[in-house]
């Protein structure tokens, strides 16, 4: 699972723990990114072995995730209104969200892919500048993909070979 967050940032390779500051956002946003990278490195090491990976954004849903924010930041940000109620007409219902789940595990469309981003029911496009949809160039390149992997090898001392 990703977001469309990992619109906020890349990979922040000079402090990819944020020991140097921590932003909440950009590591959300930095997580997003690392799903995405996953995926794309996944799908590469286990396409031979007929392991497809995908990335899904299953949409901005109101769910118990916003728990760790205060009423005030909610309707700040514009997703409640000051009596609780969603004010934001482009979140989704949980059923809407898990569809673009559910249609990559099912979709004809995907037979013989994989790395790819998923939105909306659909492989997204290449993100273009100011656009919210689509996805960034940096969270689906292969090098950068291989370079989380190798981090990833490096911290956790656990190592998935393939093609």
């Amino acid at each position: 699972m990703s977001s469309g967050a990992h619109h906020i940032t890349p990979i922040r390779w000079h402090d990819v723990q944020f020991e140097q500051g921590y932003d909440r956002w950009q590591a959300y946003g930095q997580s997003k990114t690392a799903n995405i990278l996953f995926a794309v490195e996944l799908d590469k090491r286990g396409a031979s072995q007929g392991v497809r990976a995908f990335a899904v954004h299953p949409g901005s849903i109101l769910t118990p995730l916003q728990r760790h924010f205060s009423k005030d930041e909610l309707v700040s940000f514009g997703w409640i209104d000051e009596h609780g109620a969603p004010a934001d007409p482009s979140f989704k219902t949980p059923q809407q969200g898990a569809a673009t789940q559910v249609w990559a595990a099912t979709s004809l469309q995907l037979i013989g892919l994989g790395g790819v981003y998923c939105e909306d029911c659909d492989i997204a496009e290449i993100a273009q500048e100011g656009v919210p949809n689509g996805v960034k160039d940096y969270a689906i390149d292969p090098e950068e993909a291989l370079r989380l992997w190798n981090l990833s090898v490096e911290l956790t001392s656990v190592n998935i070979s393939g093609s």
